[in-house]
């Protein structure tokens, strides 16, 4: 082997790791590095002449003060999202792994389906589901389950209802990826030594499928807590979320450093979140 050779060997793991670096630099470090210091810059600037940065550590502190409703809205939505979405995802990924049989596969294509529609499109319809003369309401209304004034759209259940069923399939993937891989006969001989159900499942199944349950609930809970197209469409001003106004701050009005502190606030507190619930559900190799 040549000199040349050596080195080109010696190298190649950099050389093949370079476009994925490449790619994080550009389209993640640089949009972060400029998303830091616009939180940090003069508000009295504009976005067509630019922002000065003063360091300004005040706009993280008027954003909070000014928003935090908004941000505990987001995570309890998001909460309560995220827990439905568990609850309902196990049950069809433990069907999916355990009882579809021949039909597993056209149950998974199933869960991804919603996918190969826009996001934008699967909201609206839950508009149009949820509508004060649609079927669900109507339905409700002559079961005595609402009063006759009652609506379901612009309120915080439309919101949440979004939420579950945009995110559910987030949810799904990740359990059923970890009970496929669990034994069946973990569970048979848990039932040979007299285990109920309910204890065959507290001993058996939810330890083995704790993996998944950690990714899918981050997967779920990280991207339903910044979400605003579900609160837009399906809520109404007092059902705002963090990323409304966020949305705002930037579009409307043009206040960029508050914007950026919100979402540097958001992010920090979502990823410390992140951390401790993972090491407290003692799957820190997931990170």
């Amino acid at each position: 082997m040549t000199a040349l050779q050596r080195a080109f060997t010696g190298r190649s793991a950099y050389l093949l790791i370079a476009p994925a670096a490449l790619w994080l630099g550009l389209f993640f470090l640089f949009p972060m590095l400029s998303l830091l210091t616009t939180s940090l810059s003069d508000p009295s600037g504009s976005p067509v002449y630019g922002y000065e940065l003063t360091w300004r550590l005040q706009n993280y502190g008027e954003a909070l003060a000014d928003y935090w409703p908004y941000m505990v809205r987001s995570l309890f939505y998001a909460g309560i999202a995220t827990a439905i979405c568990l609850v309902l995802g196990f049950i069809i990924a433990y069907a999916i792994a355990f009882k579809a049989g021949r039909f597993k596969t056209i149950m998974l294509v199933l869960v991804i389906a919603p996918f190969f529609t826009s996001f934008l499109v699967r909201t609206l319809s839950w508009k149009l589901i949820l509508a004060d003369n649609g079927w669900v309401v109507e339905t409700l209304k002559a079961l005595h389950f609402m009063p006759d004034d009652g609506r379901l759209l612009a309120t915080p259940v439309a919101v949440v209802a979004g939420l579950t069923y945009n995110f559910l399939p987030f949810m799904i993937l990740p359990l059923y990826t970890s009970l496929e891989k669990i034994d069946p006969r973990l569970n048979e001989a848990a039932a040979d030594l007299y285990a109920n159900p309910a204890q065959r499942f507290a001993k058996v199944i939810w330890p083995l499928a704790l993996p998944g349950v950690v990714g899918g609930t981050l997967l779920t809970f990280i991207p339903a807590t910044g979400d605003y197209i579900n609160a837009s469409l399906l809520g109404s001003p007092n059902t705002q979320m963090v990323g409304n106004k966020i949305q705002a701050l930037f579009t409307t009005a043009g206040d960029y450093p508050h914007a950026a502190a919100l979402s540097v606030i958001l992010m920090v507190l979502i990823v410390g979140m992140v951390l401790v619930y993972v090491r407290r559900a003692g799957t820190e190799d997931l990170l």
